[in-house]
């Protein structure tokens, strides 16, 4: 595993051995919703919203005018079950649904929904579209997330091919057989899978120290994330963490909204 992968923090690894670990308390604030779209556009949500894209005053709360564009999208992480070659197992499963927020002075921003009983919950708000952008660039194919490299792959029938310069580094800018994408995937994580002796040491989502989260790692880079709490008034408040591949950062977000948090991708930089 080379010294990026290290740098890091694992979060695939971290991913593939919590997945599913969603407390049924996250985000109580905003209440569930019938639909991912009613969710993420509810009143409180965008009030929500408004103290997210003003928190480091680039805008006024007041002014901020929050809107969400168009429908919700699948956000598919890569599957632990593809991993140990469990037999039909699809290289990814949906892990949440996002949508596309966006300020009045042009900051965007993703809404994380999950369902739970009574309807659809937005349970993080993070910086950036890119869970929608590479939906949209990957067309009618099945789009997913490797989270340890934070590379986004497109897959069409028996081919995955890149859809950032990050999936460029792994599998080549004219992309790979599914196959030879499995191999690859199990070389990495095969060893990390829940109930693997890694998982039960307790290491999964990262090693820590100095290396972890680097800032000066290629592709590093914080990455805002909130979740729903409620603030001294009772409304849904905004509670930021600078949210990069530590291991501290990555375990909270798995165990809020069940996904590997990414670290944010430049808003200027496209695949």
């Amino acid at each position: 595993m080379n010294a990026r992968a290290t740098g890091a923090g694992l979060l695939t690894a971290a991913a593939l051995v919590l997945l599913g670990a969603l407390p049924a308390d996250a985000a109580e604030a905003l209440p569930p919703a019938p639909t991912p779209e009613q969710a993420a556009s509810a009143p409180g949500t965008l009030d929500t919203l408004s103290r997210f894209f003003a928190r480091d005053g680039a805008v006024a709360r007041s002014a901020a005018a929050p809107r969400v564009e168009g429908g919700s999208v699948p956000v598919r992480i890569l599957s632990p079950d593809f991993v140990a070659g469990k037999p039909g197992a699809p290289v990814a499963r949906v892990e949440f649904r996002a949508s596309r927020a966006v300020s009045s002075d042009g900051q965007k921003a993703s809404l994380w929904t999950v369902e739970r009983a009574g309807g659809w919950q937005v349970v993080n708000i993070a910086t950036g579209d890119d869970e929608i952008r590479y939906a949209e660039l990957g067309g009618a194919g099945l789009v997913f997330r490797e989270p340890q490299i934070d590379a986004w792959y497109v897959q069409k029938g028996a081919k995955v091919l890149p859809l950032d310069e990050d999936a460029v580094r792994a599998v080549g800018r004219n992309g790979t057989s599914l196959a030879a994408y499995r191999e690859r995937v199990v070389r990495a994580y095969g060893d990390k899978l829940p109930g693997s002796a890694y998982a039960r040491k307790g290491t999964a989502g990262g090693y820590g120290g100095s290396e972890a989260g680097a800032p000066g790692a290629p592709g590093a880079g914080p990455r805002t994330v909130t979740t729903a709490a409620s603030s001294s008034d009772g409304g849904p408040a905004v509670t930021a963490a600078s949210a990069t591949a530590g291991a501290g950062a990555v375990l909270a977000l798995l165990l809020i909204s069940a996904a590997a948090i990414r670290r944010r991708r430049s808003t200027t930089r496209e695949p």
